[in-house]
């Protein structure tokens, strides 16, 4: 399917239609068309655009969207709910609202205007682990705090995959998009991989900077220095001298210091750190299990297994099974 098969009101985005330039006009159309509701594109496309909406523009689907639907802001404000979840949008947020669920969104009201880039697509199972710190609710996940220094390289990902949608395979691939209304969609293999790659890389600089959660008040500079170097690389092989030497305390002092403050010792952060990132490759890659192991810092995959099975309640080939859904 190409742009130019969308209705009037995906090719024009003023055209006063509250749409968002999804609508393929198919009457095998898995989204919401009825109950007032506005359409969605059919699985397996990967549709994107950037417009810029004035106050009144919205879209409303009672019934979800058969595909994940991405939204970046790039200036203004919208506001989105999905289920019982809400949130309020501006510039450098990202909002990703995941299948099936009811969900609608508009300029906000008391804005100018809503400036955004949005993709709906299949999302990679990898994403939905980066995302899931940030999770509202009902299958939205919003990162409203990512870094203003990644805010440039998401803006040229989002015009490369623009560019990349448009691919026929043939020739050199273009150069990235200047910002325009015009609505891509990826109908090569070729083109939908070079999509997904970029929005990936979009999901990984906005999520891997942000802060899902405030710091805890009190914290000491040095504690959460040693908690970071343990989540930077739960798998590197870190012992209470060396994660002492890190942040310039006795080891002694270190492992009191730390234990006070966060109510276990750095060996059981460390061994809580490694279980979380195991269950991550298990959910996202299809790395053996032992190798899981040994990539999460684990040196005995008995040892893993029973660790594992403890934390989880399950041991990690069954884990792997009840968890590897990409819809979340």
């Amino acid at each position: 399917m190409r742009a130019d098969g969308l209705p009037d009101a995906a090719a024009h985005p003023d055209s006063g239609d509250a749409g968002d330039g999804e609508n393929t006009g198919s009457s095998g159309n898995t989204g919401a068309t009825g109950d007032g509701g506005d359409p969605a594109p059919p699985p397996g496309l990967v549709v994107l655009g950037h417009f810029d909406q004035p106050p009144g523009y919205g879209v409303n689907r009672p019934h979800g969207s058969a595909s994940w639907l991405f939204t970046w802001t790039t200036a203004g404000r919208g506001g989105l709910w999905q289920g019982g979840a809400r949130t309020t949008a501006g510039a450098g947020d990202l909002v990703v609202l995941a299948p099936g669920v009811p969900h609608g969104y508009a300029v906000e009201p008391g804005a100018p205007h809503w400036q955004f880039w949005w993709v709906h697509c299949q999302a990679r199972p990898s994403w939905v682990t980066w995302l899931r710190p940030y999770g509202t609710g009902d299958g939205m996940y919003a990162v409203i705090s990512a870094p203003a220094g990644v805010r440039g390289r998401v803006g040229t990902a989002f015009r490369r995959m623009h560019a990349d949608a448009r691919w026929t395979g043939t020739e050199a691939p273009p150069d990235a998009s200047p910002l325009n209304p015009q609505v891509a969609v990826a109908h090569g293999s070729a083109a939908r991989e070079l999509a997904l790659c970029a929005l990936e890389e979009v999901v990984l600089l906005t999520t891997a900077g942000a802060r899902p959660t405030a710091p805890r008040p009190g914290l000491d500079a040095r504690i959460r220095r040693a908690q970071e170097l343990i989540d930077a690389d739960p798998g590197a092989p870190h012992t209470v001298r060396s994660l002492a030497g890190g942040v310039a305390l006795s080891p002694s002092r270190f492992a009191h210091l730390f234990s006070r403050q966060l109510g276990q010792s750095p060996m059981r952060a460390l061994r809580e750190a490694r279980l979380r990132h195991a269950a991550r490759l298990l959910e996202s890659t299809d790395l053996p299990v032992e190798r899981v192991a040994a990539a999460s810092g684990f040196v005995s995959p008995f040892h893993f297994n029973r660790a594992f099975r403890e934390r989880y309640g399950e041991p990690p080939g069954a884990y792997r099974t009840t968890h590897d859904d990409p819809s979340g």
